[in-house]
């Protein structure tokens, strides 16, 4: 049993659509529909579909919209739940591929599949554990200078042809095993938008697998809000402080042990025939 929470915001009716469609040719239990706008015409057309749920919602930022539907799965019983944005679309067997890969590994706690551009361009989704620095260099410095940064940071050397255990899932597309959270916890509501999947990935990775999977993809129309406005850009600075000051600015042992695991396995991986 599989079921899904989009959390909403103005979102283009068509875009939804699409998206729910998407989910329904993959064979979901349940849609829902967290609508941080509470737009009238969102509703409407979340009723068109059975199996979709919608929640008019306060908007209290992506994590609190999604951790709303996790408690819903948690308490049916649910196996999965998948966590996604609405601009994401995919075949019609991804969902089925990836439970089946969970099932066959209880170890596995979270998993993301190959994210690309809607021209097929690889999305760089599989990340270390950022540093302070390494943020700054992607935001505010010149190309020529973040490259080698970037390198490092959005695992740019990996070929994602195989299997890794990565301890940050972007989170335009992270399927869950429910079960976990009873250890983990759910979102962190403090987080209003952005570091929420760096920190529930994180969480997770503490106690269990979390995995990169390249045996399906999906596409992600990436927006980049943060880039453009510059509300959002300092909703995405705000956010990141809170961060740092739950994790660690510049001293953070957990994160420099676990980031060179990870580049010593897909080094290993990549390496072997």
């Amino acid at each position: 049993m599989t079921n899904v929470s989009i959390v909403t915001y103005k979102t283009a009716s068509a875009e939804l659509t699409r998206c729910i469609e998407t989910l329904n040719s993959n064979r979901v239990n349940r849609i829902y529909i967290i609508d941080n706008s509470r737009e009238k015409r969102i509703e409407i057309l979340c009723t068109q579909y059975e199996n979709v749920t919608y929640i008019a919602c306060e908007n209290r930022g992506y994590g609190a919209g999604h951790n709303i539907a996790i408690r819903k799965s948690i308490a049916e019983n649910a196996d999965y739940h998948l966590v996604m944005n609405s601009d994401v679309t995919f075949g019609d067997t991804v969902i089925e591929q990836l439970t089946e890969y969970m099932n066959r590994r209880q170890d596995v706690a979270q998993v993301q599949p190959n994210i690309v551009y809607p021209d097929g361009k690889a999305q760089y989704t599989c990340r270390l554990l950022p540093s302070p620095a390494d943020l700054i260099f992607r935001r505010f410095m010149p190309a020529y200078i973040s490259r080698k940064n970037d390198e490092r940071y959005l695992l740019k050397f990996f070929d994602h042809q195989s299997e890794a255990d990565i301890p940050y899932h972007q989170g335009s597309f992270m399927l869950f095993r429910t079960k976990c959270f009873e250890k983990t916890g759910l979102f962190d509501e403090r987080f209003f938008m952005y570091p929420e999947d760096i920190d529930i990935t994180r969480r997770m990775h503490q106690h269990y697998r979390t995995m990169f999977v390249p045996i399906a993809t999906v596409v992600h129309c990436h927006q980049a809000a943060s880039y453009r406005s510059f509300r959002m850009t300092m909703v995405h600075i705000v956010n990141m402080i809170r961060y740092f000051n739950k994790w660690g600015w510049f001293f953070d042992k957990e994160r420099k042990r676990v980031n060179k695991k990870t580049i010593e396995a897909i080094r290993k991986a990549m390496r072997q025939p």
